[in-house]
C-alpha cells in the first residue's frame, strides 16, 4: 500500500515508499567521481533526486520506467523539494495499483461506456453502426480503450482520458450536428467517437505515459486509420465512399499539417470533427492547469502553452 505521495513531500521529511524511476541519467563530480540524477513520479506528479554514495551499486539495481522502493531524505535544492537518496532498487510490478502511479480520471469509467454505447446505438447508418459495434464488441480493443491516456500531458493525460474524450467529443458532435442543416450527423458522430482510437497504441501506459515504438514512428493518426481499415475489411460491402469520408475527418482532426494532420479538412464534417476536438481539449487542459494551482488564486500563474494568465475568480465573501 503507497502512503506517500509526490505532491506532499516537503523538506526534511524521510522517504520510505514505492515510485516509478521515469529517468536516471549519471554525471560527474568536480572531482571526477560520480553521481546519479534521477526523476521518480506517481499519480500526483514527478520529483528530482540524486544519488551521492554507492552510485553503480544502485545504479545497477534499476533502470527507467521500473517500480523502485526508494529510502531518502527530502531537502530543499533551488526553491524545490529534492531526494537525496540512500537506497533505491527495482520492485516486482505484480503487487502495486498502476492508479497510484499514473492520474486518472475521476469519473465512472464504466458509466461512461455505457453512455457511449447508447450513442452508438443512435447511429442509423447501417455501415457506420456496424462498424463501431465491430469495435465496441472486441474485448482487447474496449479494455485498452477505457484504459488509455488522450495525451502525454496537455490534456486527457491520465488513464481514462481517451474515453472521456472520445465521449465529450461524439456528444458536442451530435449537439452540432443538430444546430447545422446539411450536416451528415452519423458520419460526425461516428468520426468523433473513432477519430483518436491510434491512442491506445500511440502510448505505453502500464508503468507511466510514454510514446511506444509504433506512436513514434508513426503517430495515432496513421496508426487509427489502420485500425479502422482492419475493422471496415470485417464489414461486408462497406461503401468505399463512407469510409474515405471517415478517414479523412481521421487524418485531419488535427487541422493542419503543422499540427500533425497529412490533409487539412475539407468536408463540412471534418470542419467541425477538427474544431470540436479543439475545444474540448483546451477546455480539459484549461481546467486541468486552474485545478493544480492555488484555490486561494485569482488568476492562475503564466501558461506557456497558451501564452497567457487565466482568471479564476474570487471566492464567495471576498
Amino acid at each position: 500500500m503507497k502512503n506517500q505521495y509526490i505532491s506532499q513531500l516537503k523538506a526534511g521529511d524521510s522517504v520510505d515508499d514505492v515510485f516509478v524511476l521515469s529517468e536516471k541519467s549519471l554525471a560527474q563530480k568536480k572531482d571526477g567521481s560520480p553521481y546519479l540524477n534521477v526523476t521518480l513520479s506517481d499519480k500526483t506528479g514527478s520529483i528530482r533526486g540524486v544519488v551521492w554514495d554507492r552510485v553503480d551499486q544502485i545504479a545497477s539495481k534499476a533502470a527507467a520506467g521500473d517500480y523502485v522502493h526508494v529510502k531518502a531524505g527530502a531537502s530543499e535544492y533551488r526553491q524545490n523539494v529534492q531526494l537525496v537518496i540512500k537506497h533505491m532498487s527495482a520492485c516486482e510490478t505484480g503487487g502495486f495499483d498502476p492508479t497510484d502511479f499514473m492520474p486518472a480520471t475521476a469519473r465512472n469509467v464504466d458509466a461512461m461506456f455505457e453512455r457511449l454505447l447508447k450513442l452508438t446505438e443512435t447511429v442509423k447508418t447501417d455501415c457506420l453502426r456496424k462498424l463501431l459495434e465491430v469495435f465496441l464488441q472486441d474485448a482487447d480493443f474496449v479494455e485498452n480503450f477505457k484504459k488509455a491516456p488522450a495525451a502525454k500531458r496537455m490534456h486527457h493525460a491520465y488513464l481514462g482520458g481517451l474515453l472521456e474524450h472520445s465521449l465529450s467529443t461524439a456528444l458536442l458532435a451530435e449537439k452540432t450536428a443538430g444546430h447545422y442543416s446539411g450536416i451528415d450527423r452519423d458520419l460526425l458522430v461516428t468520426g468523433a467517437i473513432l477519430h483518436d482510437i491510434g491512442k491506445i497504441r500511440e502510448f505505453d501506459y502500464k508503468l507511466a505515459i510514454e510514446y511506444s515504438d509504433a506512436g513514434k514512428l508513426l503517430s495515432h493518426i496513421v496508426i487509427g486509420v489502420q485500425m479502422v481499415d482492419e475493422k471496415i475489411r470485417q464489414i461486408e460491402q462497406f461503401p468505399q465512399e463512407t469510409a474515405l469520408l471517415l478517414e479523412h475527418m481521421m487524418i485531419s482532426h488535427h487541422g493542419t499539417r503543422d499540427f500533425g494532420s497529412p490533409e487539412p479538412p475539407k468536408t463540412i464534417e471534418a470542419v467541425l470533427l477538427n474544431f470540436i476536438d479543439d475545444i474540448d481539449a483546451k477546455v480539459n487542459g484549461i481546467r486541468e492547469f486552474m485545478d493544480a494551482e492555488s484555490a486561494n488564486d485569482v488568476w492562475t500563474s503564466y501558461h506557456s502553452a497558451f501564452g497567457r494568465y487565466f482568471y479564476m475568480g474570487r471566492a464567495k465573501g471576498d
